[in-house]
């Protein structure tokens, strides 16, 4: 069961990455995303605040990702499935509590993302897409925190000393 919800964590933060950072174009993000960022200052419940599109649209990664992976191994149990529903909607809720509390995951996975990751995209609504892991966002360069923007501007000053070269 662990293994299962390990992964199921994995393809889910895949897909709520990549849609996501899809809602937050222009169009699909007034249609569709704005609602849920009607808090700048999240609280817990807010995880669950968003129209029923984006519901439905998001929800898929945490749905469908195990019945994917029932149809492709014929192998899940219905507790797996409830056991891994309900990890997934407490880790929403500790996303957007504004605290990251001694226990959270964060202090012990480095590349967890964690509340204070997803307080900042709720604050500048940008970057910052992922819902558990930090990875998407390195590697796409969307991560929006001090230590990515201190790294960009380095990266950006080196290449500029290049060019003057």
């Amino acid at each position: 069961m662990a293994y299962q919800i390990a992964i199921f964590f994995v393809l889910e933060d895949t897909w709520h990455y990549f849609s996501h950072r899809a809602l937050h174009w222009g169009p699909l993000y007034k249609a569709i995303h704005k609602i849920h960022h009607q808090y700048s200052a999240p609280f817990g419940m807010a995880a669950e605040y968003a129209s029923p599109i984006e519901v439905m649209i998001l929800g898929f990664g945490t749905v469908g990702c195990p019945i994917l992976w029932c149809a492709v191994t014929g192998d899940l149990h219905i507790f797996t499935m409830y056991v891994w529903i309900v990890l997934r909607l407490f880790q929403a809720i500790d996303a957007h509590s504004g605290y990251e509390f001694p226990w959270s995951l964060h202090h012990f996975l480095p590349f967890w993302a964690g509340a204070d990751h997803h307080d900042l995209h709720h604050e500048k609504f940008v970057g910052n897409y992922s819902s558990s892991f930090r990875w998407w966002d390195y590697l796409l360069d969307t991560e929006y925190s001090p230590e990515a923007i201190k790294r960009r501007r380095e990266n950006k000053a080196g290449g500029d000393a290049r060019k003057d070269q």
